[in-house]
């Protein structure tokens, strides 16, 4: 079982009835909210009728094959067969799918994809449902893809190039490294001959019938499902599926569907790879299962996987504490059980990020927590948290369970086709979870350290960086490390629990005024110390809150000295905890609350952001007038933050794309003095203060009064207005005159440039085309610019992946801006071959100019106009989507209504518009950015 929150959590209409008195050995029933069958050829279904999103329907074609299933001649057809359905079926010739869907507004690459992975191929087609046309359509796609590829030696050849772009992109440190480990973690196995993206050679030379022939021998009914989730008629979708795939038959001497094992090994195998363009340290600890992983079908097995999920967050709660100290032992670790790699192999696997010099140390302190647990248990204490975590979380889905997505169904209906996951629902996993908790004791749990730890089928992988200086670790200091039975280990200590968030006493204040704006449906409050609030009650989710407090101002308003000495510091503040308290002491107080808040600063504002169920939205106000007024200052907790930021960092600039950003930047800079790179280096972090970003802090959240206060959701209009009174209006505040985003007249470099970037041992490039500027804002040219940018990423998909086979992938977008100053930006981004940059360059400056001379097909613009409908109509029902109107209408003193006409303003917008802003902006200066091999110098 690897998908816990994709069926145990996952939410539910109501079944009929759940009070069943089950037992042990009973079947976990199967969800009555969902229709499944089995055609005669063997070809199952599921449909369910879900209303969120709203006139939207997901449809998935599951194939039970993947690259496991390859010749050793196919090695990375299954992944090829994968891309040719996109290049032509009976129905929809060469590019036409494509096209098709695009001008129903669905994206390819966003909304349409596919995987393939070594036991499955997935094909995801989300379409309108309000439309019996497109609703034929989108049946018609994934019928043609199950069994009407239409595979011509010209389609073929054209694809070679887009999957070697692909299997380029793959190429790297971590590329290399794995494929010197895999053989150790997937010892004798098929998996390790058979990674999905397959051999160049094959993919290169491999001759027409060789993905023919696994089309046909794969791509068939019995190992397929086809899934249909939305706003639907469940019988009409039960017609459509039998009208559509029941014709089909299977091959007369179909050829076995193999399922292969990970075999077993007495070995402790240790690999210890490192590379010298690896950014970061990591460790693996795996515990291999002896046997297959076992489904979980009765009651039993329901009861043991609730007992083994109890243990994984009850280790990783201890792991998450020792991140939490001073001098971790790790960036961050975690432990679970679960799949290693292959479907057929689980293990209990302890996973960390360290420092490159301290990956013995950390794999010491995974082992030791391990054999803690092992020697001495958990407590009761630990045990009663973790059900009470988990009853919170299981409460808050159920609270949730009409509101869910459909892809989320989707989703789990797949891992119940293709490993027997159960599909029990969400009610019913609510009470037998809510029935199963407090019957368990810890006994039941400890016992399952016994059961995961072994002396043998076991690997240890150890990746980093190469370089100078740096001692690997060997095979014999691995291996006595894992060895060590922690005799002189000690209990842990389970330390009380914070009684309160909050230390001082509070001084309410009272509500001034009420508003309310009707075609928003928001109400404002304004409160006595200045600070406004504005709620807007939702019922888009049931056990949803969220909230952003923003302010203007930000480190613009810092010095260029002391920008510099805080601005790596600012991450760490929160790391100090406070009211006294640290950050494991908030952990285990927040234990089965749901609420959180985080201050940031950032160049032009300051503020915090937060979510909370409505049960616990009174601890998100507490939180955030903690923030406000009693931030710990805590030497200890800054320099835990910064050497967990330095082990992340610290070799990053080694990882070339990275490597590329950062000099590609710091050319566009140029003189900018405030300009200090993306990532802390020694010098920076030297020169880095932190009692001054203490102060900084201090000093940006003083005035409650400069800060709006925005809700979103599930609200109570009493209970929002008491906690604004209590925790908002009893902020400090000041008469000063409110702060405004601050230009401090810096610019990247002007003119046309070129900047060329020699980085890597691989022949991989990275294009990025960039225009940019001052202009004054309009947000009819910003829209303007949005759509010049998916247009042309459909024009220069078409071209240089289509047409050329050059790229896997391209993007364009683009935007005008208001704040701090008016300025506009446009962006075009592709990896290629090293050989092909300046070739594919100039096809996509050729692309460019030709909307710059004649403007978009008006084809091509409702294909934006159409994404942007369909988009606009899921967004309306999101209460992240309202809350940045609101913030970003602050943030640019715009207006929030203008959202309620945004459908209208994409109808309105001509070719002519797109052109007009085409000629404006990309006539004008640009920078051409290229990532080329250190062997291209």
């Amino acid at each position: 079982m690897k998908h816990l929150t994709l069926w145990m959590f996952l939410v539910a209409t109501p079944v009929i009835s759940v009070a069943q008195d089950l037992k042990g050995a009973d079947p976990i029933p199967f969800d009555a909210n969902v229709r499944t069958g089995k055609l005669k050829n063997g070809l199952t279904y599921y449909i369910r009728k879900n209303a969120k999103p709203e006139n939207k329907v997901d449809l998935r074609l599951v194939v039970n094959a993947g690259s496991l299933m390859e010749n050793d001649d196919q090695l990375g057809l299954a992944h090829f067969m994968e891309h040719m359905n996109f290049n032509g079926t009976k129905r929809f010739p060469k590019n036409k799918l494509v096209d098709y869907l695009q001008s129903i507004g669905v994206k390819f690459g966003q909304h349409l994809n596919a995987y393939t992975n070594f036991d499955e191929t997935v094909y995801f087609l989300p379409i309108p449902s309000d439309n019996p046309e497109k609703l034929e359509k989108g049946f018609q796609v994934i019928e043609d893809w199950a069994f009407n590829a239409v595979l011509t030696p010209e389609e073929i050849d054209k694809e070679r190039g887009v999957v070697l772009e692909e299997y380029r992109l793959g190429l790297g440190a971590d590329d290399r490294m794995m494929k010197r480990y895999l053989p150790k973690m997937l010892y004798k196995s098929h998996y390790a001959e058979r990674l999905p993206i397959g051999k160049k050679e094959i993919l290169e030379k491999f001759s027409y019938d060789k993905i023919i022939s696994f089309y046909k021998d794969w791509y068939r009914p019995d190992l397929m499902a086809v899934i249909v989730v939305g706003d639907i008629n469940v019988d009409a979708m039960e017609k459509k599926i039998k009208d559509h795939f029941s014709s089909y038959q299977n091959p007369k001497n179909e050829r076995e569907r193999i399922v292969y094992d990970v075999p077993n090994h007495k070995e402790t195998f240790v690999s210890i790879e490192s590379d010298k363009e690896s950014p970061y340290a990591q460790v693996q600890l795996i515990y291999k299962d002896y046997g297959m992983p076992k489904p979980v079908v009765t009651m039993n097995d329901f009861n043991d996987y609730i007992k083994k999920g109890l243990f994984a967050t009850m280790i990783n709660n201890r792991l998450q504490e020792l991140t939490n100290k001073p001098n971790p032992p790790f960036t961050y670790g975690f432990s679970y059980h679960g799949e290693t790699w292959a479907r057929t192999k689980e293990g209990y696997q302890s996973f960390a990020m360290v420092e490159e010099d301290k990956q013995l140390n950390a794999l010491k302190v995974l082992v030791e927590e391990n054999n803690r647990v092992k020697k001495f248990g958990f407590t009761q204490g630990e045990l009663d948290r973790a059900k009470t975590e988990w009853l919170a979380q299981i409460e808050s889905r159920y609270n949730d369970r009409d509101k869910t997505e459909s892809e989320n169904f989707v989703s789990e209906y797949q891992s119940h086709f293709l490993t027997h996951e159960p599909t029990p629902g969400i009610e019913w996993s609510f009470a037998e979870i809510k029935k199963a908790l407090p019957a368990v004791q810890l006994k039941d749990v400890n016992g399952f350290v016994n059961e995961y730890i072994k002396d043998d089928n076991r690997v240890v992988v150890f990746t980093g960086p190469e370089k100078d200086g740096l001692k690997k670790p060997t095979e014999k200091e691995v291996l006595d490390v894992i060895n060590a039975k922690g005799e002189n280990l000690t209990a842990y200590e389970d330390v009380a629990v914070a009684k309160s968030l909050l230390r001082n006493e509070i001084k309410p204040g009272t509500v001034t005024k009420k508003e309310t704006n009707a075609k928003l449906g928001t109400t404002t409050l304004t409160l006595s110390n200045g600070a406004k609030v504005t709620y807007k009650k939702t019922d888009f989710k049931n056990d949803e809150v969220v909230m952003e407090a923003i302010s203007l101002g930000g480190t613009n308003l810092y010095s260029n000295e002391d920008y510099k000495k805080t601005q790596f510091a600012n991450g760490a503040l929160a790391e100090a905890g406070f009211s006294g308290l640290k950050l494991n002491d908030i952990s285990k107080f927040m234990t089965g609350k749901i609420a959180t808040v985080s201050p940031f600063i950032y160049g032009v504002n300051e503020g915090l952001s937060g979510s909370a169920t409505p049960k616990d939205l009174e601890y998100m106000f507490q939180m955030t007038y903690a923030y406000f007024t009693d931030l710990n200052l805590d030497k200890e907790a800054f320099d835990s933050y910064k050497q967990k930021q330095s082990a992340f960092y610290k070799n990053m600039a080694s990882e070339p794309s990275f490597y590329f950003q950062q000099q590609f930047y710091t050319y566009l800079y140029g003189d900018n003095p405030r300009f200090n790179g993306f990532i802390p280096t020694e010098k920076t972090w030297a020169e880095t203060d932190y009692n001054l970003a203490y102060s900084k802090y201090k000093e940006r959240f003083a005035n409650a009064a400069d800060f709006e206060f925005y809700f979103v959701g599930n609200i109570d209009d009493k209970a929002i207005e008491e906690y604004s009174k209590k925790y908002i209006a009893s902020l400090p505040a000041t008469a000063a005159e409110k702060e405004k985003a601050k230009d401090l007249g810096y610019r990247m470099i002007k003119g046309e440039h070129k900047k060329v970037v020699n980085k890597g041992e691989d022949p991989k490039s990275t294009v990025t085309i960039t225009y940019y500027g001052d202009t004054e804002y309009s947000p009819k040219e910003n829209l303007a610019m949005e759509a010049l940018g998916e247009i042309l990423t459909i024009k220069l998909t078409e071209e240089l992946r289509e047409k050329e086979s050059g790229v896997y992938g391209i993007n364009a977008y683009g935007s005008v801006g208001k704040i701090p100053y008016g300025s506009y930006r446009f962006n075009i981004g592709f990896p290629c071959g090293p050989e092909n940059a300046e070739k594919l360059t100039a096809s996509a400056l050729r692309e460019v100019q030709k909307l710059i001379d004649k403007g978009p097909d008006a084809k091509d613009l409702n294909k934006f106009k159409e994404a942007e409908y369909m988009e606009y109509k899921k967004n309306l029902k999101e209460n992240s989507f309202w809350l940045d109107n609101f913030t970003s209408s602050y943030t640019n003193a715009t207006d929030p209504e203008s959202i309620l006409k945004r459908e209208e303003r994409v109808k309105a917008l001509t070719a002519k518009e797109i052109q007009d802003v085409a000629k404006k902006y990309l006539t004008k200066d640009k920078v051409i950015g290229m990532l080329m091999p250190e062997t291209n110098k």
